[in-house]
């Protein structure tokens, strides 16, 4: 069996050195500007540069995640960034975006491509299909069991397959997560995501109603952390290629503990590993984390991937304080300490009930009103706090060591950064033409139009976008997505031009039923697959689509790229679902060459990032490299519904579904179970209707209008119709980030 390769996060020089120095057989770094990770400063390009050369000589491997969905004005960027990085030479680019997958192969063909987990591989499938568009590696999702992940691998042909083995969990299936964008337009698929799901969350006594709260604030959503040190030796046999360690925001002493960990075990003889395991399990404990659990590995559904009541916070807790008193200028607190301190460790102070959290350096500690320079557990301690660092009324801060005191910073030097800084200035110097030829050919010159103003009088204001809504009809073509086939079958005033059927077993068993009471208008029908087709449910699938084709249905929505697959060579009309998160015309243009018909942009766009988007090219989103002509691909845009701001596997005992729950700051959801998954809903839709006149303007082919998702009332639908008809009956709703801004 070959080596598997042990992967390990670099986020700075000194976890760089960590890493190397700890046994890693390669290492992956942040692209400048556009990974999937928020870091206070991303590595600089002649960084990057230097850790590959040393990398290199060492005979280990430098990948670089450039895992950001990409807006079409960061294309230039993104352009030069590309040619350069190819000049650099890493041994992969780790990758989620279309756009960015279409721009290498047409114009950076040396760089080797891996598909992120972002990308949402969890089937043989996807795995097959993201190796067709280039991708040499694929980061499986993580949340796949050891079976899933070895039948996967068995039919992987010669695709590297890496998956996490230890590091941080999303709740949410990766590259399906809404739920921060949808709290103020910082997306976790741009690497800004402020972690909703660690924040505490209290239940309504009663179903969908305003009841009373009656438990206590609680973190339905928090993951443990991944450890799977105790399932290595199983996993080693479903024949991966590589082991990914999580954590390119962590310290330089987590990144040293939890890589010599797996090294130890990795290193062991096959009769020493039991062993190995539980020494590496006594150095990971040294890496401050949080609790762990062994994921998904072992089970779909793991009874200890969740501790609802605590925070999930990193690090060792200290202690908690109620109150902030003034030391001269310097803000102070007072509590007893549960472990050791030293000034120099790096704390995160946790605010209760709010679950907003600030990282710092302790720079002075007091004990007994004397300043010192370390503590011990079981002191009473003063410590000083950032400036201007506030309690919340009525709440509490838990106190939280996250990275012990440095010697200092290693020194950058050995890295020979200025060497490769001289040779990248001649390479920018060399290349400014190709770079500006591309920018021009993919771009354009022209800048586009300036974004149109927003009505400010919103969905009160009578008004579309600012004009009237047309006597008969809405002003552009809509589509009704709905889980009813009541809905489907009845009378609306304002009929739709298609109807979207959600792949749900009980509208399927009456396909039949639609077909004959249908008739001609069958071709209305477009049946909407979901993002998520388990390795077990792939042939359940396939038989279902070929009698839905039987059937007389022709028309489908794919939830995730790969289900491309699923059709073969048939004739049919394909439409790509939101979830393609499709924010450039590089992504719009791939989706093109795989000759699909229409395409949803992401329902995560602001104003300026659709119109950037509808502008590009004039208009024009190619359907192909070499299809220079005037078709392009329709782009609709989803502007009603209430959408799954999380989706997941898990389904944990501590879930009260079809139950309101409330933030910190009363806003309310829902947690249901849909489609085999968990998903948690706004409790109110959001709305763009006030703007589809302006949407068409914007160059927006269709529509769509969600009403999935629950079920479907005369009251609910009636509603739906007043607000299609611009009655002004009904209040303002949320414009999720089109009126915002998206970051």
């Amino acid at each position: 069996m070959a080596a598997v390769e042990l992967l390990a996060p670099v986020g700075s020089v000194e976890t760089f050195r960590a890493a190397l120095d700890s046994g890693a057989d390669a290492v992956y770094v942040g692209a400048p500007g556009f990974n999937a990770r928020n870091l206070a400063r991303d590595l600089r390009l002649e960084e990057i540069g230097a850790m590959i050369r040393s990398c290199h000589k060492l005979g280990k491997k430098l990948f670089v995640a450039a895992n950001s969905l990409i807006l079409e004005k960061e294309l230039p960027l993104v352009i030069e960034n590309l040619a350069l990085l190819q000049e650099l030479q890493p041994d992969g680019l780790i990758v989620q975006d279309l756009g960015i997958i279409r721009l290498v192969k047409n114009h950076f063909p040396a760089l080797k491509l891996h598909a992120s987990t972002l990308m949402l591989a969890h089937n043989s499938e996807a795995v097959e299909f993201l190796a067709n568009l280039g991708c040499g590696r694929v980061v499986l999702a993580r949340e796949l069991t050891l079976k899933e992940i070895a039948a996967i691998t068995a039919r992987r042909g010669d695709t590297e397959i890496e998956v996490f083995i230890h590091g941080a969990m999303c709740f949410s299936y990766s590259g399906l997560c809404l739920f921060s964008s949808y709290l103020g337009g910082k997306s976790g698929l741009r690497g800004r995501c402020v972690q909703p799901c660690r924040r505490a969350y209290s239940e309504s006594g009663q179903g969908r109603g305003h009841g009373k709260k009656v438990d206590p604030a609680r973190y339905l959503f928090s993951m443990n952390d991944l450890s799977g040190l105790d399932v290595l030796p199983d996993l080693l046999q479903t024949g991966i290629t590589s082991l990914k360690i999580e954590g390119r925001l962590r310290s330089a002493q987590y990144v040293q503990c939890i890589v010599g960990a797996y090294r130890q075990v990795l290193d062991a003889a096959p009769d020493e590993q039991q062993s190995a395991v539980a020494s590496a399990k006594a150095m990971a404990e040294r890496a401050m984390s949080r609790k762990t659990s062994p994921g998904y590995f072992l089970s779909p559904q793991p009874p200890e991937a969740i501790s609802p009541f605590h925070s999930g916070n990193m690090g060792i807790h200290l202690g908690r304080f109620t109150t902030i008193k003034m030391a001269g200028e310097q803000r102070i607190c007072k509590f007893v300490l549960k472990g050791d301190l030293t000034v120099g460790d790096r704390l995160r102070l946790h605010r209760e009930p709010s679950g907003e959290r600030m990282p710092y350096r302790l720079k002075a500690l007091f004990v007994s009103g004397v300043q010192q320079d370390q503590a011990g557990s079981g002191q009473k301690v003063s410590i000083a706090l950032p400036e201007n660092f506030e309690m919340a009324p009525g709440g509490h801060v838990e106190v939280y060591k996250i990275d012990s005191a440095s010697g200092g910073p290693v020194n950058p030097n050995f890295l020979a950064t200025g060497e490769v800084a001289r040779e990248l200035a001649g390479i920018r110097k060399k290349l400014s033409r190709t770079i500006e030829r591309i920018t021009v050919k993919i771009c354009g010159s022209d800048e586009p139009d300036a974004t149109p103003e927003a009505d400010s009088k919103g969905e009160k204001g009578g008004k579309l976008g600012g004009r009237s809504l047309p006597k008969k009809g809405l002003p552009l073509e809509w589509w009704l997505k709905t889980d009813s086939v009541k809905t489907l079958l009845g009378d609306m005033p304002l009929a739709p031009d298609r109807f979207l059927l959600t792949f749900d077993k009980q509208i399927l068993s009456q396909a039949g039923k639609i077909k004959n009471t249908l008739g001609r208008k069958t071709r209305m029908v477009i049946w909407a697959l979901p993002p998520i087709i388990m390795e077990s449910e792939l042939s359940r699938y396939h038989k279902q689509i070929a009698v839905l084709m039987r059937t007389g249905f022709r028309s489908f929505q794919l939830g995730h790229i790969s289900q491309v697959a699923l059709f073969g060579k048939e004739k049919v009309q394909l439409f790509a679902d939101y979830t393609f998160n499709l924010l450039n015309s590089q992504a719009m243009a791939l989706v093109g060459d795989l000759r699909l018909s229409r395409a949803q942009a992401a329902i995560e766009m602001d104003r300026e990032a659709l119109h950037h988007l509808l502008a590009a090219k004039g208009g024009k989103i190619p359907l192909g490299e070499e299809d220079r002509g005037d078709r392009s691909i329709p782009i609709g845009l989803t502007v009603y519904g209430a959408p799954a701001l999380y989706t997941s596997r898990l389904a944990a005992s501590h879930f009260h579904y079809d139950r309101q729950i409330l933030s910190p700051k009363n806003e309310a959801y829902v947690i249901k179970k849909m489609d085999g998954c968990t998903q948690i809903f706004p409790e109110r839709p959001f709305s763009l209707l006030p703007y589809l006149q302006e949407l068409r303007d914007l160059g927006v082919k269709y529509v769509v209008v969600d009403i999935s998702g629950g079920k479907v009332s005369g009251r609910n639908l009636q509603e739906l119709q007043d607000r299609l008809a611009n009655t002004g009956r009904y209040g303002k709703l949320s414009t999720f980030n089109y009126l915002g801004r998206l970051e």
